[in-house]
């Protein structure tokens, strides 16, 4: 029986527009070899060219909107004549906190064919996950700019890391579940709470009260720059990291770089109680330098593509997408920032071809 969800797809600014048409045709083309499911796609055009004309990223009402699709498939938003701040808190930001997509999923996941930095790395079986809190922490938006009269540089800007005690137990319960899904079940919890001595303390002792009620899963407690230093000397003994909104931003992405390139990178960002839709989207960002060239790499999104179907219920043929993707990559398909000299419509018609 055929499935049908609503999908909303918003491609925002950049390159985002060339991803997400992409990840459009390959998701067509699966659809039609394994009907068991439907994407009925709803077109938003939110981004920077929205702003340029409206004032805004998004409608009054977007979140209203987004609210009746099963899933989102976000692009890249960003662009050089706005500011980032503004791009990024009118409209991912928005939709993320708005529809409380607390739980950013982003695996690191070392494709074949493709080279990384880091030495023998197919050889040794890497393969982690980085748990990201995605509500608040050191994102929450709390602060403000004052005294911006005074003579001279007297301007003050206040931001403050908010960290709750619900928040923080939310995401770390997450981390454990997720845990007992992997071979191996182990729950490295990033921290600094050396120098943040309440809010990142208050983050210790509550997933020191968390992992109690997860007898069968190993545990570390890891110092946010000896994790930098761990996910480079010694990547094999990770599984799931827990961390918060920045730490995990960072290290996330430093683990994508590991893996080849952030253009490889996919994450989702969850409402796990699914009380609204979910967000799927490369990490990649809207890379104006190349946007239009037809150069851009579409996996990260393909990838983001397959957790969504994971999300609505279709796990085998998120499973048949990345099996596409690996071999179009084992055939050295790939775009300049890993190492080749593909296009994105090259990328689309090999990973369609070995589906």
């Amino acid at each position: 029986m055929t499935k049908l969800h609503k999908i909303a797809a918003i491609p925002a600014d950049g390159v985002g527009t060339e991803v997400v048409e992409a990840t459009k045709q390959v998701l067509s083309a699966l659809q039609e070899r394994h009907p068991t499911f439907e994407l009925e796609w709803h077109d938003f055009d939110w981004g920077t060219a929205y702003y340029e004309q409206h004032g805004r990223m998004m409608p009054e009402e977007g979140l209203d909107e987004l609210r009746t699709m099963d899933a989102i498939l976000f692009g890249a938003v960003g662009w050089p004549t706005v500011p980032d701040h503004i791009t990024l808190w009118g409209l991912r930001l928005a939709v993320c906190q708005g529809l409380d997509q607390w739980a950013n999923v982003r695996p690191v996941t070392f494709h074949p064919g493709v080279p990384s930095p880091i030495v023998d790395a197919h050889e040794r079986e890497l393969d982690w996950v980085v748990v990201r809190e995605n509500s608040e922490g050191e994102y929450s938006g709390f602060g403000g700019r004052n005294f911006a009269g005074r003579e001279g540089a007297g301007e003050v800007a206040v931001q403050s890391a908010v960290f709750t005690e619900a928040g923080c137990e939310r995401i770390m319960r997450f981390a454990f579940d997720l845990a007992r899904t992997r071979d191996r079940r182990k729950v490295s919890c990033v921290t600094k709470s050396n120098a943040q001595q309440y809010g990142m303390v208050l983050w210790d002792d509550v997933f020191a009260r968390v992992a109690a009620d997860y007898p069968d899963v190993e545990t570390e407690k890891v110092l946010v720059d000896a994790m930098a230093a761990k996910f480079v000397l010694r990547p094999e003994d990770l599984s799931v990291v827990v961390a918060s909104n920045l730490h995990a931003d960072i290290l996330s992405d430093l683990g994508s770089a590991m893996a080849g390139s952030l253009g490889l990178a996919s994450s989702a960002n969850l409402n796990p109680e699914r009380r609204s839709p979910s967000m799927f989207e490369p990490v990649h960002g809207s890379a104006p330098d190349i946007a239009g060239q037809g150069v851009a790499n579409p996996v990260g999104t393909f990838l983001s593509a397959a957790l969504m179907l994971d999300h609505l219920g279709h796990p085998d043929e998120a499973g048949r997408l990345r099996e596409a993707v690996d071999k179009a990559l084992a055939a050295d398909v790939r775009t300049r920032d890993i190492g080749g000299g593909a296009t994105t419509r090259d990328v689309v018609e090999a990973v369609t071809a070995a589906l």
